[in-house]
Protein backbone atom coordinates (compact mmCIF):
# COMPACT_ATOMS: atom_id res chain seq x y z
CA UNK A 1 0.00 0.00 0.00
CA UNK A 2 1.55 3.58 -0.72
CA UNK A 3 1.18 6.42 1.47
CA UNK A 4 -1.44 8.14 1.27
CA UNK A 5 -1.93 11.84 2.80
CA UNK A 6 -4.96 14.50 3.11
CA UNK A 7 -3.77 17.33 1.29
CA UNK A 8 -5.68 20.77 1.96
CA UNK A 9 -5.14 22.25 -1.34
CA UNK A 10 -6.77 19.28 -2.51
CA UNK A 11 -9.40 19.03 -0.07
CA UNK A 12 -8.78 15.23 -0.18
CA UNK A 13 -6.90 12.07 1.01
CA UNK A 14 -4.42 11.76 -2.24
CA UNK A 15 -1.16 9.16 -3.12
CA UNK A 16 1.93 10.54 -2.00
CA UNK A 17 4.01 10.86 -4.59
CA UNK A 18 7.96 12.54 -5.00
CA UNK A 19 10.27 11.54 -7.93
CA UNK A 20 13.59 10.76 -6.24
CA UNK A 21 14.94 12.99 -3.03
CA UNK A 22 11.68 14.37 -1.00
CA UNK A 23 11.80 18.24 -0.12
CA UNK A 24 9.61 18.95 3.28
CA UNK A 25 9.65 22.25 4.02
CA UNK A 26 8.22 23.41 7.85
CA UNK A 27 6.73 26.77 9.35
CA UNK A 28 8.51 27.30 12.13
CA UNK A 29 8.85 29.01 15.08
CA UNK A 30 8.47 32.81 15.48
CA UNK A 31 11.16 32.97 18.46
CA UNK A 32 9.44 35.49 20.50
CA UNK A 33 8.82 33.31 23.84
CA UNK A 34 10.10 29.61 25.23
CA UNK A 35 8.42 26.98 23.12
CA UNK A 36 4.92 24.98 24.41
CA UNK A 37 3.26 22.02 23.61
CA UNK A 38 1.03 23.15 20.56
CA UNK A 39 4.07 24.24 18.76
CA UNK A 40 6.03 20.79 19.76
CA UNK A 41 2.59 19.19 18.20
CA UNK A 42 3.75 19.96 15.02
CA UNK A 43 7.44 19.61 14.77
CA UNK A 44 6.30 15.73 16.58
CA UNK A 45 4.29 15.15 13.29
CA UNK A 46 7.00 16.78 10.89
CA UNK A 47 9.20 14.38 12.51
CA UNK A 48 7.63 11.15 12.39
CA UNK A 49 6.40 11.90 8.43
CA UNK A 50 10.59 12.30 8.20
CA UNK A 51 11.04 9.42 10.19
CA UNK A 52 8.12 7.21 8.02
CA UNK A 53 9.92 8.49 4.44
CA UNK A 54 13.14 7.39 5.91
CA UNK A 55 11.55 4.12 6.70
CA UNK A 56 10.16 3.90 3.70
CA UNK A 57 13.59 4.32 1.49
CA UNK A 58 13.15 7.94 0.84
CA UNK A 59 15.48 10.56 1.49
CA UNK A 60 14.23 13.76 3.01
CA UNK A 61 15.58 16.87 2.94
CA UNK A 62 13.92 18.66 5.91
CA UNK A 63 13.68 22.18 6.40
CA UNK A 64 12.35 24.02 9.49
CA UNK A 65 12.96 28.04 9.00
CA UNK A 66 13.26 30.35 12.29
CA UNK A 67 11.10 33.91 12.13
CA UNK A 68 13.42 35.91 13.80
CA UNK A 69 11.99 38.83 12.81
CA UNK A 70 8.83 39.96 14.03
CA UNK A 71 6.66 42.76 16.32
CA UNK A 72 5.77 39.96 18.79
CA UNK A 73 9.71 40.04 19.60
CA UNK A 74 10.54 43.42 19.60
CA UNK A 75 7.85 44.12 21.57
CA UNK A 76 9.58 42.62 24.26
CA UNK A 77 13.17 44.74 23.82
CA UNK A 78 13.69 45.68 27.38
CA UNK A 79 11.98 42.98 29.38
CA UNK A 80 15.35 41.73 30.39
CA UNK A 81 18.84 44.10 30.47
CA UNK A 82 20.11 42.29 28.53
CA UNK A 83 17.48 42.50 25.68
CA UNK A 84 18.51 45.67 24.33
CA UNK A 85 17.25 45.01 20.47
CA UNK A 86 15.17 42.44 18.84
CA UNK A 87 18.05 40.17 17.84
CA UNK A 88 18.65 39.78 21.68
CA UNK A 89 15.60 38.71 22.41
CA UNK A 90 15.36 35.89 18.96
CA UNK A 91 18.80 34.78 20.32
CA UNK A 92 17.54 33.49 23.30
CA UNK A 93 14.10 31.90 22.65
CA UNK A 94 16.40 30.53 19.10
CA UNK A 95 18.95 28.70 22.04
CA UNK A 96 15.65 27.41 24.11
CA UNK A 97 13.59 26.13 20.65
CA UNK A 98 16.64 23.80 19.99
CA UNK A 99 17.26 22.79 23.23
CA UNK A 100 13.54 21.79 23.63
CA UNK A 101 13.50 20.25 19.97
CA UNK A 102 16.93 18.12 20.92
CA UNK A 103 14.72 17.22 24.42
CA UNK A 104 12.02 15.76 22.24
CA UNK A 105 14.23 13.50 20.39
CA UNK A 106 13.60 15.44 16.68
CA UNK A 107 16.05 14.38 13.91
CA UNK A 108 17.30 17.54 13.02
CA UNK A 109 16.74 19.50 10.00
CA UNK A 110 19.08 19.70 7.18
CA UNK A 111 19.12 23.53 7.74
CA UNK A 112 17.33 25.79 9.99
CA UNK A 113 17.20 29.14 7.94
CA UNK A 114 16.62 33.09 9.55
CA UNK A 115 15.07 35.42 8.28
CA UNK A 116 17.83 37.37 9.24
CA UNK A 117 20.13 35.47 7.01
CA UNK A 118 18.35 36.01 4.32
CA UNK A 119 17.15 39.21 3.41
CA UNK A 120 18.76 39.77 -0.01
CA UNK A 121 17.33 36.66 -1.52
CA UNK A 122 13.81 38.40 0.33
CA UNK A 123 14.83 41.85 -1.87
CA UNK A 124 15.36 39.87 -4.97
CA UNK A 125 11.66 37.99 -5.06
CA UNK A 126 10.16 41.19 -3.72
CA UNK A 127 11.75 42.48 -7.24
CA UNK A 128 10.98 39.56 -9.14
CA UNK A 129 7.18 40.28 -8.34
CA UNK A 130 7.24 44.30 -9.01
CA UNK A 131 8.94 43.82 -12.50
CA UNK A 132 6.52 40.92 -13.12
CA UNK A 133 3.23 43.34 -12.37
CA UNK A 134 2.29 41.31 -9.48
CA UNK A 135 3.70 43.79 -6.34
CA UNK A 136 3.73 47.86 -6.21
CA UNK A 137 5.33 50.46 -4.02
CA UNK A 138 3.58 53.18 -2.02
CA UNK A 139 5.18 54.74 0.42
CA UNK A 140 8.20 53.47 0.59
CA UNK A 141 6.29 49.80 1.48
CA UNK A 142 5.80 47.31 -1.37
CA UNK A 143 2.56 45.22 -1.56
CA UNK A 144 1.46 42.20 -3.42
CA UNK A 145 -1.84 42.40 -5.65
CA UNK A 146 -4.21 40.26 -4.35
CA UNK A 147 -6.35 40.50 -7.97
CA UNK A 148 -3.25 40.02 -10.14
CA UNK A 149 -2.77 36.53 -9.48
CA UNK A 150 -6.04 34.47 -10.59
CA UNK A 151 -5.49 31.37 -8.25
CA UNK A 152 -5.68 33.31 -5.24
CA UNK A 153 -7.89 31.38 -2.54
CA UNK A 154 -7.08 28.36 -3.81
CA UNK A 155 -5.56 26.86 -0.64
CA UNK A 156 -8.29 28.25 1.79
CA UNK A 157 -10.92 27.86 -0.46
CA UNK A 158 -11.85 31.80 -0.18
CA UNK A 159 -13.66 34.03 -2.53
CA UNK A 160 -11.51 36.89 -3.65
CA UNK A 161 -14.65 39.46 -3.50
CA UNK A 162 -15.53 38.29 0.07
CA UNK A 163 -11.79 38.43 1.59
CA UNK A 164 -11.39 41.08 4.84
CA UNK A 165 -8.42 43.42 5.15
CA UNK A 166 -4.99 42.22 5.39
CA UNK A 167 -2.25 43.95 7.73
CA UNK A 168 -2.13 46.68 10.39
CA UNK A 169 -4.76 49.40 10.35
CA UNK A 170 -1.81 52.20 9.20
CA UNK A 171 -1.26 50.01 5.87
CA UNK A 172 -4.59 50.97 4.19
CA UNK A 173 -4.28 53.94 3.03
CA UNK A 174 -0.99 52.73 0.86
CA UNK A 175 -3.01 49.44 -0.31
CA UNK A 176 -4.80 49.42 -3.51
CA UNK A 177 -7.07 46.92 -2.65
CA UNK A 178 -7.51 46.00 1.60
CA UNK A 179 -6.82 42.34 1.21
CA UNK A 180 -3.15 43.25 -0.83
CA UNK A 181 -0.53 42.08 1.50
CA UNK A 182 2.95 43.51 2.72
CA UNK A 183 6.36 42.18 1.08
CA UNK A 184 8.36 45.08 2.28
CA UNK A 185 7.59 47.63 4.87
CA UNK A 186 9.37 51.12 5.55
CA UNK A 187 11.24 52.08 7.97
CA UNK A 188 10.83 49.86 11.52
CA UNK A 189 8.37 48.33 13.11
CA UNK A 190 4.70 49.14 13.12
CA UNK A 191 2.22 51.13 15.20
CA UNK A 192 0.51 48.06 16.52
CA UNK A 193 4.11 46.67 18.04
CA UNK A 194 4.92 50.12 19.52
CA UNK A 195 1.81 49.96 21.14
CA UNK A 196 2.10 46.31 22.52
CA UNK A 197 5.64 46.96 23.57
CA UNK A 198 3.69 49.98 25.97
CA UNK A 199 1.55 47.47 27.52
CA UNK A 200 4.40 46.52 29.40
CA UNK A 201 7.01 48.06 32.36
CA UNK A 202 10.10 48.07 30.18
CA UNK A 203 11.77 51.33 31.39
CA UNK A 204 13.23 53.59 28.92
CA UNK A 205 13.83 50.67 25.97
CA UNK A 206 12.23 51.33 22.96
CA UNK A 207 11.19 48.38 20.73
CA UNK A 208 13.70 48.56 18.22
CA UNK A 209 13.54 46.64 15.26
CA UNK A 210 16.09 45.53 12.99
CA UNK A 211 15.75 47.43 9.47
CA UNK A 212 17.52 46.70 6.11
CA UNK A 213 18.16 48.91 2.73
CA UNK A 214 16.79 48.16 -0.28
CA UNK A 215 15.67 49.91 -3.44
CA UNK A 216 12.36 51.53 -2.01
CA UNK A 217 13.28 52.27 1.76
CA UNK A 218 15.05 51.72 4.92
CA UNK A 219 12.79 48.69 6.29
CA UNK A 220 11.73 45.53 6.96
CA UNK A 221 11.09 42.29 5.19
CA UNK A 222 6.74 40.89 5.50
CA UNK A 223 6.17 37.47 7.42
CA UNK A 224 4.74 35.71 4.17
CA UNK A 225 7.64 36.55 1.47
CA UNK A 226 10.41 35.44 4.04
CA UNK A 227 8.72 31.60 3.78
CA UNK A 228 8.54 31.96 0.67
CA UNK A 229 12.44 32.83 0.14
CA UNK A 230 13.82 30.52 2.64
CA UNK A 231 12.25 27.59 1.23
CA UNK A 232 13.25 28.15 -2.11
CA UNK A 233 16.59 29.03 -1.46
CA UNK A 234 17.31 25.90 0.09
CA UNK A 235 14.86 23.60 -1.58
CA UNK A 236 14.19 25.04 -5.34
CA UNK A 237 11.28 26.44 -6.71
CA UNK A 238 8.83 23.52 -6.14
CA UNK A 239 8.55 21.26 -2.88
CA UNK A 240 7.11 17.90 -1.68
CA UNK A 241 5.58 18.72 1.27
CA UNK A 242 4.81 22.19 2.67
CA UNK A 243 3.80 21.31 6.51
CA UNK A 244 2.64 23.70 9.06
CA UNK A 245 -0.19 23.95 11.55
CA UNK A 246 -3.87 24.71 10.46
CA UNK A 247 -4.11 28.67 11.72
CA UNK A 248 -1.70 29.20 8.97
CA UNK A 249 -3.66 28.11 5.92
CA UNK A 250 -5.01 31.76 5.52
CA UNK A 251 -3.45 34.50 5.45
CA UNK A 252 -0.51 32.79 5.55
CA UNK A 253 0.42 29.97 3.61
CA UNK A 254 -2.21 31.27 0.79
CA UNK A 255 0.11 34.19 0.41
CA UNK A 256 3.20 31.96 0.09
CA UNK A 257 1.64 30.38 -2.88
CA UNK A 258 0.22 33.38 -4.70
CA UNK A 259 3.96 35.10 -4.21
CA UNK A 260 6.35 31.98 -4.92
CA UNK A 261 4.09 31.01 -8.15
CA UNK A 262 3.54 34.43 -9.22
CA UNK A 263 7.22 34.57 -9.68
CA UNK A 264 7.99 31.32 -10.47
CA UNK A 265 5.44 30.37 -12.87
CA UNK A 266 6.13 26.48 -11.11
CA UNK A 267 4.08 24.95 -8.82
CA UNK A 268 5.15 25.92 -4.98
CA UNK A 269 4.29 22.40 -3.52
CA UNK A 270 2.73 19.60 -4.46
CA UNK A 271 1.25 18.04 -1.01
CA UNK A 272 -0.14 20.45 1.67
CA UNK A 273 -0.42 18.79 5.29
CA UNK A 274 -1.85 21.05 7.79
CA UNK A 275 -1.57 19.40 11.43
CA UNK A 276 -4.37 20.33 13.68
CA UNK A 277 -4.09 22.53 17.08
CA UNK A 278 -3.57 21.40 20.38
CA UNK A 279 -5.86 22.74 23.05
CA UNK A 280 -6.00 23.27 26.74
CA UNK A 281 -8.38 24.28 29.19
CA UNK A 282 -10.97 24.37 26.05
CA UNK A 283 -9.00 26.55 24.53
CA UNK A 284 -6.23 26.34 21.75
CA UNK A 285 -3.29 26.68 23.76
CA UNK A 286 -1.59 29.91 23.17
CA UNK A 287 1.37 32.22 25.12
CA UNK A 288 -0.99 35.40 24.40
CA UNK A 289 -4.08 33.56 25.99
CA UNK A 290 -1.66 32.01 28.92
CA UNK A 291 -3.10 28.62 28.89
CA UNK A 292 0.35 26.88 27.75
CA UNK A 293 2.80 24.48 28.62
CA UNK A 294 6.45 25.01 28.12
CA UNK A 295 8.12 21.82 26.21
CA UNK A 296 11.04 22.29 29.20
CA UNK A 297 8.74 21.81 32.00
CA UNK A 298 6.29 19.09 30.18
CA UNK A 299 9.91 17.56 29.61
CA UNK A 300 10.45 17.96 33.37
CA UNK A 301 7.21 16.44 34.45
CA UNK A 302 6.53 13.93 31.81
CA UNK A 303 9.53 12.57 29.89
CA UNK A 304 10.31 12.66 26.33
CA UNK A 305 8.56 9.10 26.14
CA UNK A 306 5.14 10.16 27.22
CA UNK A 307 4.86 13.11 25.51
CA UNK A 308 5.88 11.59 22.13
CA UNK A 309 3.26 8.97 22.54
CA UNK A 310 0.31 11.53 23.84
CA UNK A 311 0.89 13.12 20.12
CA UNK A 312 0.90 9.46 18.47
CA UNK A 313 -2.83 9.47 19.79
CA UNK A 314 -4.94 11.71 17.97
CA UNK A 315 -4.51 12.30 13.75
CA UNK A 316 -1.95 15.32 12.62
CA UNK A 317 -5.26 16.65 10.95
CA UNK A 318 -7.67 16.94 14.05
CA UNK A 319 -7.28 18.73 16.99
CA UNK A 320 -5.97 17.17 20.06
CA UNK A 321 -7.25 18.04 23.69
CA UNK A 322 -4.27 18.11 26.33
CA UNK A 323 -6.11 16.61 29.45
CA UNK A 324 -5.11 14.95 32.54
CA UNK A 325 -7.08 11.97 30.92
CA UNK A 326 -5.41 11.89 27.54
CA UNK A 327 -1.83 12.44 29.25
CA UNK A 328 -2.72 9.90 32.05
CA UNK A 329 -3.72 7.30 28.63
CA UNK A 330 -0.02 8.07 27.35
CA UNK A 331 1.69 7.66 30.28
CA UNK A 332 -0.06 3.78 30.75
CA UNK A 333 0.45 3.23 26.97
CA UNK A 334 4.34 4.22 27.09
CA UNK A 335 4.63 2.02 30.40
CA UNK A 336 3.41 -0.90 28.50
CA UNK A 337 5.69 -0.71 25.69
CA UNK A 338 8.44 -0.22 27.69
CA UNK A 339 8.17 -2.86 30.20
CA UNK A 340 7.40 -5.71 27.65
CA UNK A 341 10.37 -4.12 25.45
CA UNK A 342 12.85 -4.85 29.01
CA UNK A 343 11.19 -7.95 29.24
CA UNK A 344 11.41 -9.34 26.15
CA UNK A 345 15.13 -8.20 26.15
CA UNK A 346 16.15 -10.07 29.54
CA UNK A 347 14.17 -13.15 28.13
CA UNK A 348 15.95 -12.97 24.97
CA UNK A 349 19.22 -12.94 26.56
CA UNK A 350 18.39 -15.25 29.28
CA UNK A 351 20.15 -18.86 29.15
CA UNK A 352 16.53 -19.90 28.90
CA UNK A 353 16.31 -18.85 25.89
CA UNK A 354 16.43 -21.61 22.91
CA UNK A 355 17.17 -21.41 19.00
CA UNK A 356 15.19 -24.44 18.42
CA UNK A 357 12.51 -22.87 20.55
CA UNK A 358 9.28 -22.34 18.87
CA UNK A 359 6.37 -20.24 19.19
CA UNK A 360 4.51 -20.01 16.29
CA UNK A 361 1.67 -17.57 17.50
CA UNK A 362 4.44 -15.25 18.81
CA UNK A 363 6.05 -15.31 15.26
CA UNK A 364 2.69 -14.63 13.56
CA UNK A 365 2.11 -11.71 16.20
CA UNK A 366 5.62 -10.48 14.75
CA UNK A 367 4.84 -10.54 11.38
CA UNK A 368 1.11 -8.95 12.12
CA UNK A 369 2.26 -6.15 13.88
CA UNK A 370 4.67 -5.05 11.28
CA UNK A 371 2.31 -5.08 8.60
CA UNK A 372 -0.27 -3.88 10.66
CA UNK A 373 1.77 -0.84 11.52
CA UNK A 374 2.96 -0.36 8.05
CA UNK A 375 -0.65 -0.09 6.98
CA UNK A 376 -1.92 2.12 9.59
CA UNK A 377 1.04 4.30 8.63
CA UNK A 378 -0.06 4.19 4.86
CA UNK A 379 -3.13 5.53 5.71
CA UNK A 380 -2.80 9.49 6.06
CA UNK A 381 -0.20 8.23 9.05
CA UNK A 382 -2.76 6.92 11.43
CA UNK A 383 -0.48 6.63 14.61
CA UNK A 384 -3.06 5.80 16.83
CA UNK A 385 -3.70 2.61 15.29
CA UNK A 386 -0.32 2.42 14.29
CA UNK A 387 0.19 2.41 18.34
CA UNK A 388 -2.61 -0.48 18.81
CA UNK A 389 -0.67 -2.76 16.52
CA UNK A 390 2.26 -2.07 18.87
CA UNK A 391 0.57 -2.92 21.97
CA UNK A 392 -1.05 -6.07 20.54
CA UNK A 393 2.81 -7.10 19.46
CA UNK A 394 2.83 -6.56 24.34
CA UNK A 395 0.13 -8.94 24.63
CA UNK A 396 1.65 -11.45 22.37
CA UNK A 397 4.92 -11.09 24.00
CA UNK A 398 4.04 -11.14 27.59
CA UNK A 399 1.93 -14.52 27.08
CA UNK A 400 4.95 -15.82 25.28
CA UNK A 401 7.28 -15.14 28.57
CA UNK A 402 4.16 -16.05 31.30
CA UNK A 403 3.97 -19.29 29.39
CA UNK A 404 7.45 -19.89 29.86
CA UNK A 405 7.93 -19.06 32.86
CA UNK A 406 4.68 -20.91 34.81
CA UNK A 407 6.95 -24.29 32.87
CA UNK A 408 9.80 -25.87 34.55
CA UNK A 409 10.96 -27.34 31.17
CA UNK A 410 10.21 -24.47 28.63
CA UNK A 411 12.39 -22.23 27.12
CA UNK A 412 12.12 -18.80 25.56
CA UNK A 413 11.65 -18.71 21.39
CA UNK A 414 14.97 -17.17 21.15
CA UNK A 415 14.05 -16.18 16.86
CA UNK A 416 10.78 -14.77 17.98
CA UNK A 417 11.76 -12.33 20.81
CA UNK A 418 14.71 -11.39 18.64
CA UNK A 419 12.35 -10.45 16.07
CA UNK A 420 9.91 -8.75 18.63
CA UNK A 421 12.64 -6.70 19.91
CA UNK A 422 13.82 -5.46 16.35
CA UNK A 423 10.31 -4.59 16.05
CA UNK A 424 9.77 -2.82 18.78
CA UNK A 425 13.11 -0.89 18.13
CA UNK A 426 12.81 0.05 14.87
CA UNK A 427 8.77 0.82 14.53
CA UNK A 428 8.44 2.47 18.29
CA UNK A 429 12.17 3.35 18.28
CA UNK A 430 12.83 4.54 14.51
CA UNK A 431 9.71 5.37 13.04
CA UNK A 432 7.81 6.85 16.56
CA UNK A 433 11.21 8.75 17.67
CA UNK A 434 10.25 6.62 21.68
CA UNK A 435 13.50 5.59 23.49
CA UNK A 436 13.86 2.04 24.94
CA UNK A 437 16.93 1.46 27.18
CA UNK A 438 17.60 4.78 28.44
CA UNK A 439 17.58 6.29 31.34
CA UNK A 440 14.28 6.19 32.23
CA UNK A 441 11.96 9.58 32.91
CA UNK A 442 12.28 8.52 36.45
CA UNK A 443 15.96 8.55 36.52
CA UNK A 444 15.68 11.79 34.44
CA UNK A 445 13.85 13.11 37.84
CA UNK A 446 15.95 11.83 40.05
CA UNK A 447 18.93 13.55 38.41
CA UNK A 448 17.13 17.07 38.10
CA UNK A 449 16.68 17.04 41.62
CA UNK A 450 20.57 15.95 42.52
CA UNK A 451 21.34 18.92 40.52
CA UNK A 452 18.88 21.29 42.16
CA UNK A 453 20.64 19.81 45.06
CA UNK A 454 24.25 20.81 44.05
CA UNK A 455 23.01 24.23 42.92
CA UNK A 456 21.51 25.02 46.15
CA UNK A 457 24.87 23.88 48.05
CA UNK A 458 26.79 26.05 45.30
CA UNK A 459 24.25 28.92 46.32
CA UNK A 460 25.11 28.69 50.25
CA UNK A 461 29.14 28.52 49.25
CA UNK A 462 28.95 32.23 47.20
CA UNK A 463 26.60 33.68 50.16
CA UNK A 464 29.51 32.63 52.31
CA UNK A 465 32.15 34.12 49.95
CA UNK A 466 33.53 30.98 48.79
CA UNK A 467 33.47 31.39 45.03
CA UNK A 468 36.47 29.16 44.74
CA UNK A 469 34.18 26.47 46.07
CA UNK A 470 31.32 26.89 43.97
CA UNK A 471 33.12 27.43 40.75
CA UNK A 472 34.40 24.07 41.64
CA UNK A 473 30.75 22.31 42.10
CA UNK A 474 29.95 24.07 38.48
CA UNK A 475 32.71 22.86 36.91
CA UNK A 476 32.42 19.37 38.42
CA UNK A 477 28.80 19.62 37.38
CA UNK A 478 30.32 20.55 33.79
CA UNK A 479 31.98 17.16 33.36
CA UNK A 480 29.45 15.29 34.00
CA UNK A 481 27.31 17.02 31.24
CA UNK A 482 25.53 19.63 33.21
CA UNK A 483 25.62 23.29 31.92
CA UNK A 484 24.86 25.72 34.47
CA UNK A 485 23.98 29.37 32.91
CA UNK A 486 23.35 31.83 35.66
CA UNK A 487 21.12 34.70 35.20
CA UNK A 488 19.26 37.42 37.03
CA UNK A 489 16.32 34.71 38.62
CA UNK A 490 19.04 32.15 39.33
CA UNK A 491 21.25 29.73 37.63
CA UNK A 492 19.62 27.53 35.21
CA UNK A 493 20.88 24.23 33.87
CA UNK A 494 20.52 21.78 30.66
CA UNK A 495 21.63 18.51 30.45
CA UNK A 496 24.34 18.37 27.75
Amino acid sequence: MSLVVTDTLEDERVEFTADGDVTLYVCGLTVSDDPHLGHARLWFHADVLHRWLDYLGYDVRHVENVTDVNEKITARVGERDEWTAERDVAETFTATTFDAMRGLNLLRAEVYPRVTEHVPEIRDLVETLIEKGYAYESGGSVYFDVTSFDDYGKLSNQDIDELEAQGEPDERSEKRNPSDFALWKADGVSETAAREHAKHDHGDAVPTGETWESPWSEGRPGWHVECSAMSTTHLGDTLDIHMGGRDLVFPHHENEIAQSEAATGETFARHWLHVGLLAMEGEKMSSSIGNFWTVPDALDELGVNAIRTFYAGAAYRSEQALTEETIAEAEERWERLSRTYDRAVEALDSTESRAKAEDGDLREAVATARGDFAAAMNDDLNLREATAALLDLTDAVNRHVDAVDDESDAAYDYRALHDAVAAFETLAGDVLGLQFGSATDGDVDLAGELVDLVLDVREAEREAGNYGRADDLRDALRDVGVEIEDGPDGATYRFE
